[in-house]
């Protein structure tokens, strides 16, 4: 005979999330989406989803893992829905506005005071780490929010190619650029305001 399935409260206890878990999902969606107010929307929205769909909570996996895949699914449904929203032409306009800020219009070559430098790696001083940390925060503000989307994606979420180009609707020829770019765009400016 197989013993009874858990009682919900031994598997999951709701009472306590906010306690355990708050902080933590604010942190992992406000590092992805970059605004406050957004990052506290989809903590709450977690929560309640959470509560929504206790009953099929099986605790094959920590409270915390199931709640951090259930924001990962709520982040994944606001990208999807910025990116119907977004105007192609809007989009393209903040592209080049933000390239201007950093490359020769005529030419497309690095401005000659935004031209890469070596990289200084960070030390391992917590202080240096909060500070660079704010840095790069500013500068992925700058980011259209297609560039966002697609590098959070690829590199905070560690989604696939194909799922983000589906998610988002891009092609993976538009998907590459715009991986390329950002990563050139945040060098620009985290060289232009840390270095």
């Amino acid at each position: 005979m197989q013993d009874p399935k858990p009682a919900i409260t031994e598997l999951a206890n709701p009472r306590q999330w906010i306690i355990n878990y708050a902080d933590y999902l604010y942190h992992y969606a406000i590092t992805r989406t970059n605004d406050e107010e957004q990052a506290k929307d989809l903590v709450q929205e977690t929560f309640l989803a959470g509560l929504e769909k206790i009953n099929a909570f099986e605790g094959k996996s920590s409270e915390k893992t199931w709640l951090t895949a259930i924001l990962k699914h709520k982040m994944i449904d606001l990208y999807r829905k910025k990116s119907n929203g977004l105007n192609t032409k809007t989009e393209a306009t903040n592209q080049e506005n933000f390239q201007q800020d950093f490359f020769n219009s005529e030419d497309g070559h690095w401005k000659e005071e935004h031209r890469p430098k070596e990289f200084i790696a960070l030390q391992e001083e917590p202080m240096q780490q909060q500070e660079f940390n704010k840095v790069l925060q500013h500068c992925m503000k700058k980011l259209p929010e297609l560039w966002y989307a697609v590098f959070s994606m690829k590199h905070m979420d560690e989604e696939s190619t194909e799922v983000i180009c589906t998610t988002l609707k891009v092609t993976p020829s538009n998907f590459w650029v715009m991986i390329h770019r950002t990563k050139l765009s945040l060098r620009a400016c985290l060289q232009k305001h840390w270095i």
